[in-house]
């Protein structure tokens, strides 16, 4: 889509987190009540056909869009949060950094067999979260998962997309 309000208004820093990497900001598009406006727009048209029970959000960017597009779409947001967030019972699943091994986790009692979900987060860089993240939605066998990110990152030799070829339909509002 690369809407160019938002591509405008990304920000990008060089050599954050670390040297060679560009960090794309979204907080200079979550601050944009036009850019806000449009990325939930843009969400809304790809998913109000799709049946959407729940929208997962990923921690913790992915937890804003999730919100407001669950209020449009009359669905329930469920939280994938790192260890130790969740109050309750929480399946996990865990992957492997570049550095050492991460997890996430949701509560045991988030999704049904009846569900039909969404998976968003701001950024697809390697994938790493988000396919973990998927594999906790799977332990649940809901209905159908769909997949979403605000910003799909490939001009840095990443290839996040690759790691859900076959497994479930991916989208991206923006593809750098």
């Amino acid at each position: 889509m690369n809407n160019k309000k938002l591509l405008e208004n990304l920000r990008c820093i060089p050599d954050f987190p670390k040297k060679g990497i560009n960090f794309r900001d979204v907080t200079t598009l979550y601050k944009d009540a036009e850019c806000m406006q449009i990325m939930l727009d843009e969400l809304y048209e790809l998913y109000k056909d799709k049946g959407i029970t729940k929208i997962v959000g990923i921690e913790s960017r992915g937890f804003i869009m999730a919100a407001a597009l669950a209020d449009r779409l009359k669905a329930g947001v469920v939280l994938a949060r790192k260890p130790g967030k969740l109050p309750a019972t929480v399946v996990k699943e865990s992957f492997s950094k570049e550095y050492g091994v991460d997890t996430v986790e949701m509560h045991l009692d988030s999704i049904d067999e009846n569900d039909v979900v969404l998976i968003h987060d701001d950024l697809l860089a390697t994938g790493g979260t988000a396919k973990a993240t998927w594999k906790l939605v799977k332990h649940f066998n809901p209905k159908k998962i769909y997949m979403n990110f605000i910003i799909e990152i490939t001009d840095e030799g990443l290839h996040g997309r690759d790691l859900f070829e076959g497994l479930v339909d991916v989208t991206t509002l923006m593809v750098i």
